[in-house]
């Protein structure tokens, strides 16, 4: 026989081989073991959730299915609820947090809901069992009870709470603290500027232009600006200054036109106000940004502030005003404007620091000590972070699950 002719039949006896001989199987195949079934915890009911202890034929020639049906009707057939490959649906690729796991990491889970077949009803007994599958096999663990319900706490939610609470503690205890003592507030240029730009309005005779960006009064950037223009008026109305406040929303401009009127009556300047110093020119963006140009070019104030969000017109503003001469000072959490103000203002706040902007000029103790609660809070989420990226990092290297290992630490001590 040639080489070549004894190639092509022993190709032929591995192809026949293949196909006749079953494949060898390192593992045999078992029931599913140490099967617990239970109700989905923290959630609104009609569900339940299935754990198994992982085997060692699990692998992709493995299927699991999740097998169900009502205890009160023990003659219908179980349905399937789910089938999936035995080396999937693992505790640890669940979304869970670390606290409320109801297994080991290594067993599998898999929930049961609703489907267009079956609905799963709350308070009905169920009978589940999970079943293994391979080519030519099938054995099903025994059949476990649970019944469905909603639950009044969502526990994978605890962590929340818990921040909520931590908090809520330190900005009450800094706001404590604050009406004890002085608390040191980092300087910000951009607003210590704001005595010298209204000084030098009143020295020149000229209006203060101010406004209160694009956005309405859902915006956290709008009800900043609408609270600095209150100190703002205060300081203006002693002084007596002209001050003009365009609106893009007649919402915003009610709610400073009282915000101005209140700052008028605590200077002790009521007969100063005046109510057109808030006014509504139009919703439209470029619109407003024309009108609010032709103001600065005939009223030339000396000095614009720009607080709130802005889009495209911010340039457009601000341009015009500095070619007027006018003190420019803007504060807004747009970061896409931010290198516009910079540009074309004298001064910028940038992102929280307009937020801070009233606690700043105001030094009253509820604020500070709130803006001093809330740096600690970032502070100490920030920690937390940090020390989350560690664990994980450690994880990484070591494969392991740090959360995990401490759990399964308590379950042992339990």
């Amino acid at each position: 026989m040639s080489g070549r002719k004894f190639v092509d039949w022993l190709g032929l006896i591995l192809v026949v081989s293949a196909v006749w001989c079953p494949p060898a199987y390192a593992d045999e195949l078992s029931a599913p073991r140490e099967v617990r079934v239970f109700d989905t915890p923290s959630d609104a009911g009609g569900g339940l959730s299935v754990v198994w202890a992982p085997a060692g034929y699990d692998g992709p020639t493995v299927e699991y299915q999740v097998l169900l049906r009502e205890k009160s009707d023990p003659s219908s057939a179980m349905k399937v609820m789910g089938a999936f490959p035995s080396d999937t649906h693992y505790v640890r690729n669940s979304r869970l947090p670390w606290w409320t796991r109801p297994a080991p990491q290594t067993f599998h889970l898999y929930e049961v809901k609703s489907s267009k077949e079956v609905e799963v009803k709350n308070g009905v007994m169920y009978e589940v069992a999970v079943a293994a599958r391979r080519t030519g096999e099938h054995v099903e663990s025994g059949a476990v009870e649970a019944v469905p319900a909603p639950n009044w706490v969502n526990w994978n939610q605890m962590n929340n709470l818990v921040l909520v609470m931590l908090f809520g503690s330190l900005v009450f205890a800094s706001i404590r603290t604050a009406k004890r003592r002085e608390i040191f507030l980092r300087r910000i240029p951009g607003l210590d500027a704001v005595d010298e730009a209204i000084g030098r309005a009143t020295e020149l005779g000229k209006p203060i232009l101010y406004l209160t960006g694009a956005g309405d009064m859902s915006e956290p950037s709008t009800i900043a600006a609408a609270v600095i223009l209150g100190r703002v008026a205060k300081r203006v109305a002693a002084y007596e200054t002209d001050l003009l406040v365009p609106h893009r929303d007649p919402i915003v401009m009610a709610v400073c036109q009282e915000i101005t009127k209140q700052s008028y009556l605590e200077a002790g300047k009521p007969d100063v106000f005046k109510e057109d110093s808030n006014f509504f020119i139009t919703t439209d963006q470029f619109s407003y940004t024309a009108a609010v140009d032709g103001i600065m070019l005939r009223r030339k104030p000396a000095a614009n502030f720009f607080m709130g969000s802005y889009f495209a017109e911010s340039l457009l503003l601000t341009e015009t005003g500095a070619s007027t001469g006018a003190i420019q000072i803007a504060g807004t959490d747009s970061d896409h404007q931010l290198p516009f103000f910079v540009t074309t203002c004298d001064y910028t706040l940038i992102g929280e620091e307009l937020y801070a902007a009233s606690a700043y000029l105001s030094r009253e103790p509820i604020q500070v000590g709130t803006l001093r609660g809330q740096d600690l809070g970032k502070a100490f989420i920030l920690g937390v972070l940090a020390l989350g990226t560690v664990l994980a990092t450690i994880g990484v290297l070591f494969s392991t699950d740090m959360p995990a290992i401490v759990l399964d630490l308590f379950r042992d001590l339990k």
